[in-house]
């Protein structure tokens, strides 16, 4: 991988971190009401819960991937940055365009049952 590409990536992961800290943010508050701004009625807070429960997965999934990019973030400038785990060949540029955060090429995620 060459400077200049480790630079794009590098923007890239940059600007999901501040996207995905901006929805995270954002979830939070869809979480949490303002008091007395909450359901009034029993349908509405069954409604609510559902909503809730929705935010909470939102919240979780992308508090797990906002820790991968900052970790893809902080391994950049390292040689192993765009070397699979496994097998210790490089990922794919264009799987890393997808996922700056990846750290296992296609073959190896199969193979390891990951998704």
């Amino acid at each position: 991988m060459t400077i200049q590409e480790k630079e794009a990536f590098k923007k890239n992961i940059e600007e999901q971190i501040a996207e995905l800290s901006a929805e995270i943010d954002t979830i939070k508050k869809a979480l949490y009401p303002e008091r007395g701004k909450g359901p009034s009625d029993k349908v509405a807070h069954l409604n609510f819960k559902l909503d809730q429960s929705i935010h909470i997965q939102r919240y979780e999934e992308g508090t797990k991937r906002l820790n991968r990019l900052k970790q893809a973030y902080l391994k950049i400038d390292t040689p192993e940055y765009g070397i699979c785990k496994e097998c210790e060949e490089e990922i794919a540029i264009e799987r890393l365009k997808l996922m700056p955060e990846s750290i296992y090429c296609v073959s190896c995620m199969e193979e390891l049952g990951l998704k």
